[in-house]
């Protein structure tokens, strides 16, 4: 880019939460590199999250309605809200577990199903380390306990049904309902739904200073496009290449 002439460029993050590995270790990857490459660096700057856009949630909600209508049951149905677990000490350090629960919420007030949880999948590292809970297959096994024979998962922490969805729902968790005698539909993600598509043109046009509106639905306010230097600290107790200077 540099050696193209590009004095500035527009980051678009695929995560719609905030967290360590959602946010700002990108940010902390785009500075590694502009260090590297020295003064002539473009500057980079970055969309917000948009976890409570209504483009988000249109997209959810749309995708979650058509698992409904193949399930073939109205409001008397599960949905398991599924993201991407992380550390607890990373989650204790920015606000992942508060925005996903209010996309979650908002998509299932969208759907008018009230049984409803936020789980989590693709857990990695040492076993000792605690992380985000309960896991999918452990909730499934805990729905199953209740009675409940019709499920929805929905991966509502992903952007689009790449390899971790596709093998831990449409794999693992599908055997382990099968097993259980679960009727499962999985949700797809976001992914090319047009509402998706057109929220993220109107994030650029937004943060290009295009259009001064900020559309959000919900409780919280928009996020902020320049993040604090003690945003989504890793909770590792490990130092910020930005501590080098």
């Amino acid at each position: 880019m540099a050696g193209d002439g590009v004095e500035r460029a527009l980051a678009f993050f695929t995560s719609a939460y905030s967290s360590y590995s959602g946010c700002r270790q990108y940010r902390e990857d785009i500075f590694n590199a502009q260090r590297a490459v020295g003064p002539g660096a473009p500057e980079v700057v970055k969309t917000r999250m948009f976890f409570n856009h209504p483009g988000w949630i249109e997209a959810n909600a749309d995708h979650v309605r058509t698992a409904l209508d193949e399930l073939g049951r109205g409001s008397d149905v599960h949905i398991a809200f599924t993201a991407h677990s992380i550390p607890l000490a990373m989650a204790q350090a920015c606000r992942y577990e508060d925005q996903l629960r209010e996309s979650a919420r908002l998509v299932a007030e969208r759907v008018g199903v009230t049984d409803t949880a936020l789980v989590y999948q693709s857990r990695s590292g040492p076993p000792h380390v605690p992380w985000l809970e309960p896991d999918i297959l452990d909730h499934l096994r805990a729905v199953a306990a209740r009675g409940i024979t019709d499920v929805v998962i929905a991966p509502i922490g992903f952007v689009s049904d790449h390899l971790e969805v596709l093998f831990d729902l449409d794999v693992e968790a599908a055997e382990t309902a099968a097993e259980l005698g679960l009727t499962l539909v999985r949700a797809a993600s976001a992914g090319t739904h047009p509402a998706f598509v057109a929220m993220i043109r109107e994030l650029i046009e937004e943060r290009l200073g295009v259009t001064s509106e900020r559309r959000v639905v919900g409780r919280f306010a928009a996020s902020h496009d320049t993040c604090p230097t003690d945003c989504c600290l890793p909770g590792t107790g490990r130092p910020s290449p930005w501590d080098a200077g």
